[in-house]
């Protein structure tokens, strides 16, 4: 299939999975216990998609420029999440004080848009480089998708928005990645910029932000399942090759 077909076909499904998870939130019938899981196992998987597989394609794309830009998507992301946005985490948020003033929960939806822009980019840019890439860039977005959409949505409740205006900012995610699918659709010939800025936002995401969710975890099951995010990488990559 056509790599930019693919790209956006995926990147619907990604984005529709950002919709979901806010779905999940405002029917307060769902079970949502099990959004934990796939922040602890999209957090192995995104990590080590990112350092075994993007950051290494984004040196042979870009060379020393590749490491300077990596830098410049994690440094992205810290900067809107520790200026522009007040602090949140991935969850059910609950401290509706800290988000009664309008411009927090506008600053925590910019923020996520940031993430879920280069989420698009990041898909399109693997898919343009081999089949093998875009697809492990996809798992790894998707998995942190649902609970991407749930915090969104949260956060909004959490202000005080009504259920309907609470899950549309799920919705303005979904658009941002199809916006950043786009993007990096368009502007094929720059993939050696976008790959490795994603990857560096992806690092980010991966470590600054799902790890330390993870921690805040009592016992060990959830660090666990970081791991078998982690091995998953490595079994789908021995499958693959063993084909």
């Amino acid at each position: 299939m056509n790599p930019i077909l693919t790209s956006i076909l995926l990147g619907l499904t990604a984005a529709a999975a950002n919709v979901f998870g806010g779905a999940v939130i405002v029917q307060k019938n769902w079970d949502r216990s099990y959004l934990r899981y796939f922040v602890a196992l999209g957090a192995g998987f995104m990590l080590a998609t990112a350092l075994v597989e993007m950051v290494p394609e984004s040196l042979a794309l870009a060379g020393r420029n590749g490491a300077l830009l990596l830098l410049a998507g994690y440094l992205l992301v810290h900067f809107f999440e520790h200026t522009i946005t007040p602090h949140f985490h991935y969850g059910e948020e609950t401290h509706s004080d800290e988000y009664l003033h309008s411009h927090r929960r506008v600053s925590v939806l910019f923020g996520l848009m940031i993430h879920a822009f280069f989420d698009g980019i990041a898909i399109t840019a693997g898919f343009l480089i081999s089949s093998w890439l875009g697809w492990i860039i996809f798992l790894a977005i998707f998995l942190h998708k649902i609970p991407e959409g749930f915090t969104v949505t949260s956060v909004m409740l959490a202000s005080g928005l009504s259920k309907t205006r609470s899950w549309f900012a799920s919705v303005m995610l979904a658009l941002a990645t199809i916006a950043g699918v786009l993007t990096m659709a368009i502007g094929q010939h720059a993939v050696s910029y976008g790959l490795p800025v994603a990857a560096g936002v992806t690092i980010y995401v991966a470590a600054s932000d799902l790890i330390p969710e993870v921690n805040r975890e009592p016992g060990v099951k959830m660090a666990l399942v970081v791991f078998i995010g982690v091995a998953a990488l490595f079994v789908l990559d021995r499958l693959v090759h063993l084909h």
